[in-house]
């Protein structure tokens, strides 16, 4: 559809451990990236942007969170 995720992965040793790893600063990482990312594709002006993760651990199925994370992209 007309939705731009961008995801962060993140592999601990557990996925509690995986999901305490994005933290406000690694967010705001991201947001930033996003920014730039948006001002390079002007065609995706319009879209839905989306922060999601994926959480890895051993001996466990992967888990993807939909809107881990808010991304302030207005400024």
């Amino acid at each position: 559809g007309r939705t731009i995720c961008f995801i962060e992965v993140k592999a601990r040793a557990t996925l509690p451990e995986a999901q305490s790893a994005i933290t406000e600063t690694k967010r705001r990482r991201i947001e930033r990236a996003a920014r730039q990312w948006i001002t390079r594709n002007r065609w995706s002006v319009g879209y839905t942007m989306r922060g999601d993760a994926i959480f890895i651990a051993p001996r466990r199925l992967p888990l993807h969170l939909v809107e881990a994370f808010h991304l302030d992209l207005v400024g």
